[in-house]
């Protein structure tokens, strides 16, 4: 099952996950990054982590925008 992941303490909170796909990611201002809806944190690495049945186009789109690439998309 495929995976979205977001290595959450990398964030730099720039918004663009959420411009582009609001129903996954929302931005929390209080501490300036972005949460993934849904995901449960790895207690290990602290990312954020989604599986899904199918990674939605605009989750690949906010992937590739990320300035700083903490969001991975795995197959």
């Amino acid at each position: 099952m495929p995976k979205i992941t977001h290595h959450y303490e990398g964030c730099i909170g720039c918004g663009s996950c959420e411009a582009l796909c609001p129903e996954y990611w929302k931005m929390d201002y209080e501490k300036g990054k972005a949460d993934l809806i849904g995901a449960s944190k790895d207690p290990i690495t602290g990312d954020e982590e989604l599986e899904v049945k199918e990674v939605a186009p605009c989750n690949r789109e906010a992937a590739d925008v990320c300035p700083v690439q903490v969001i991975k998309i795995i197959e």
